[in-house]
């Protein structure tokens, strides 16, 4: 899920606070109010005097038959398009997102919100969230910013592991405190990513840091929400990052802080289905990867024949997104 709006027409304060402290991307007011929601926080509006410009950057279609999905059609493709069905059907917006991006859909409860996200696997755009419940636009925003995707996780087979020299390793520390059997994906392939686990355990040499995952080298990739990839090396406080539990649920993380140190290092190679891959961590007993119970496996602890649980897809990556191409990375 990429944005989440709620809609505050007509004006209603409490809901723009709801919207602002669920974590919302922008709220839909009305002429006039966007001064009044910019007292309240720091939020895009949609509004006629807002910093999106409905008829210019925005454009609002209610469909009843097939003439209004052509009308979306034919609108320009960088203009952002917010669907709003009298009855709700699937078919409609399966129609339109076949054919262009840029489509949100207002809904009014978490159930509708779901399917839509759904819809030809990739789902909308975005959500338009009408309801005027405080506790309902907390949940139901909260839940979208947070579920953004589910990965089918494989159990690979350790068959390397390798002392290295020293090199530039990067913590990343977020806003979130993990749990056993959470962490990120990371790798040397964007084709094969490990579940590296949080700092979650308790050590008689350092105190937990549930917040941080020690990561990897700065070449290194790792998993970000909207099914794409990073360097390692380009991450900053106040990026997105995405959290992965053990059994392929995910979360959007905040970084809050980024550590590049020179530290040794230890080379971990493993097989899925007959293909190996990589990746590179820091040579200490409290860097860990992940089992497929989601229990934490310290890399000096890992030997030949060893199970963690990994990410791998068949594509290649053009600046972190993925694209239909043949790559070997070795």
């Amino acid at each position: 899920m990429n944005e989440v709006w709620v809609k505050a027409v007509p004006w209603n304060k409490e809901v723009v606070i709801n919207a602002l402290e669920s974590g919302a991307d922008a709220v839909i007011v009305e002429k006039g109010y966007s001064p009044e929601v910019k007292k309240l926080g720091r939020i895009r509006t949609v509004a006629e005097d807002g910093d999106i410009v409905p008829g210019k950057d925005v454009a609002m279609v209610d469909i009843t038959s097939k003439k209004d999905e052509e009308k979306i059609l034919a609108l320009p493709s960088a203009m952002t398009v917010i669907v709003k069905t009298a009855d709700w059907t699937i078919i409609p917006l399966e129609n339109i997102l076949a054919q262009r991006k840029n489509i949100f859909l207002e809904v009014s409860s978490l159930e509708d919100a779901m399917t839509a996200t759904g819809i030809l696997e990739r789902g909308v755009d975005g959500i338009v969230l009408d309801c005027q419940d405080s506790l309902k636009i907390r949940s139901i925003v909260s839940r979208l910013k947070q579920g953004s995707e589910t990965l089918e996780l494989a159990e690979a087979e350790v068959t390397r592991v390798l002392s290295l020299d020293m090199g530039d390793r990067v913590c990343i520390d977020t806003c979130t405190d993990m749990h056993e059997g959470q962490g990120m994906l990371i790798g040397n392939s964007s084709g094969g990513l490990f579940l590296v686990h949080a700092e979650t355990v308790e050590n008689p040499y350092v105190a937990p840091r549930p917040f941080r995952v020690n990561a990897g080298p700065i070449h290194a990739y790792a998993r970000v929400p909207g099914g794409k990839t990073r360097y390692l090396s380009e991450f900053r406080s106040g990026d997105s990052v995405l959290i992965v539990n053990h059994d392929g649920t995910t979360e959007t993380g905040v970084v809050g802080r980024v550590k590049v140190e020179k530290r040794p290092l230890v080379f971990v190679e493993a097989v899925v289905d007959g293909t190996p891959y990589s990746t590179i961590l820091q040579n200490a007993e409290t860097i860990r990867l992940t089992s497929v119970q989601g229990a934490p496996i310290s890399v000096v602890e890992l030997r030949e024949q060893s199970r963690v649980l990994m990410f791998t897809e068949t594509c290649g990556r053009h600046f972190g997104i993925k694209v239909n191409e043949t790559i070997d990375e070795k």
